[in-house]
């Protein structure tokens, strides 16, 4: 069997979802990850620009992984994290902000606009104070927890939580709709979860078999993979410089705590009554550095 692209990287899962010609896949998850009634499950969707042009010279250009409108004319953003850069919330409402005004044109209402969603896919642990995989945000009036208005809502979906629930069997993809499009996402590193997905496509998840058809076909197609690679490449360069950023940090944060140590013990020293040359002589400061801790 032919190795299929990793569809947590981004690429790969634009190549699924957010393509023309599998808009019913992608209709499938957002009827799994919004949980619409039967009444109000979505039958089409319309795949959208990604491209945010900047407005003025100082903005930043944006680019959404999958962009879509529903038929109600709300809009939906999907993105997809490999590793956590530390400004998820602020990514998330930034992105939220521009799918939001983006829909005002010259003389329409403010009532006209539209429900605006996000969907974070991340392969990280994100709400550590959350152990439920997929957690949904509104605004909400703090003490009351009335809620102002339904025109934002944000997802957040940890594939880490999700695996460790599906290894302690505390999910099951054949009564989920949502954890088995989850799990489908990590089916290229799992030969358990490709195999129980692969029946589940066989006996009654039309869709479902239509996407890991298209996942298999895609996965062939040497432009496809020429553009694959290169996008895996670049995360593993992302996540290896943030690795060292993030190491380079620890390093400094211990340094500021040895300081902070040596200019205590210096201090305890000194309301001893303990002479700057033997203080200097215990902790390595300098006569200004000890002086300096005298006038505080």
């Amino acid at each position: 069997m032919t190795k299929r692209l990793d569809l947590r990287v981004d690429f790969a899962f634009k190549s699924l979802f957010g393509t023309h010609g599998n808009e019913s896949i992608l209709a499938a998850f957002l009827n799994a990850a919004l949980r619409f009634p039967d009444e109000k499950k979505i039958q089409t969707v319309q795949l959208l620009d990604p491209h945010f042009n900047k407005e003025n010279q100082e903005d930043k250009r944006s680019i959404l992984d999958v962009h879509a409108q529903l038929e109600d004319g709300s809009r939906v953003n999907i993105e997809i994290q490999l590793n956590n850069k530390h400004d998820m919330e602020k990514r998330t409402l930034y992105y939220w902000s521009k799918m939001y005004s983006s829909q005002m044109r010259e003389g329409m209402d403010y009532g006209e606009l539209c429900k605006t969603i996000t969907i974070n896919i991340i392969n990280f642990r994100y709400l550590s104070h959350i152990t439920d995989y997929h957690s949904t945000f509104q605004l909400y009036e703090r003490e009351q927890k009335l809620l102002l208005t339904d025109m934002l809502e944000i997802h957040f979906m940890e594939l880490p939580k999700l695996l460790i629930k599906w290894r302690h069997r505390e999910v099951d993809p054949r009564e989920d709709q949502l954890v088995r499009w989850l799990l489908l996402l990590e089916a290229s590193e799992d030969e358990e979860i490709t195999q129980v997905l692969e029946e589940i496509a066989m006996q009654e998840d039309q869709v479902l078999k239509k996407a890991m058809d298209e996942w298999e076909r895609v996965s062939q197609d040497p432009e496809v993979l020429l553009a694959y690679e290169a996008r895996k490449k670049a995360l593993l360069d992302e996540k290896s410089a943030l690795k060292r950023a993030e190491n380079l940090g620890k390093i400094e944060g211990e340094r500021i705590g040895v300081e902070k140590t040596i200019k205590t013990m210096a201090l305890g020293m000194i309301h001893k009554g303990i002479d700057n040359e033997t203080i200097s002589d215990l902790t390595g400061l300098s006569q200004e550095e000890i002086n300096n801790l005298r006038r505080q």
